[in-house]
């Protein structure tokens, strides 16, 4: 079952493009580790918060992504830029209307 993992990132003040620049980088082996959708996005009125959407084949996919070199570089780039305030949730999809 398609898994999902919502969430939001703490930003330092002023990081919120710099975080947004290495989250949205193109990274083809994602794809390959079985993520079937990547979303990042901001809101002006959370200027200090970036949300990430991630949906995935299954969590064993997402956890095993969490092993490539270029996520590990990604997420030990994007360290230091956090606030540390993070927030989400993850989920096993079970249906959605715009499919069959």
């Amino acid at each position: 079952m398609t898994f999902a993992n919502v969430g939001t990132l703490g930003v330092k003040p002023g990081h919120r493009d710099d975080v947004v620049a290495i989250l949205t980088r193109h990274n083809p082996q994602l794809a390959e580790a079985g993520c079937l959708q990547y979303e990042v996005g901001v809101d002006d009125e959370h200027p200090d918060t970036v949300f990430v959407t991630e949906l995935w084949e299954s969590a064993e996919a997402h956890r095993a992504s969490l092993q490539l070199d270029s996520v590990r570089a990604a997420i030990a780039e994007a360290m230091p830029l956090l606030s540390g305030e993070m927030g989400g949730s993850q989920f096993t999809v079970v249906g959605s209307p715009l499919q069959g």
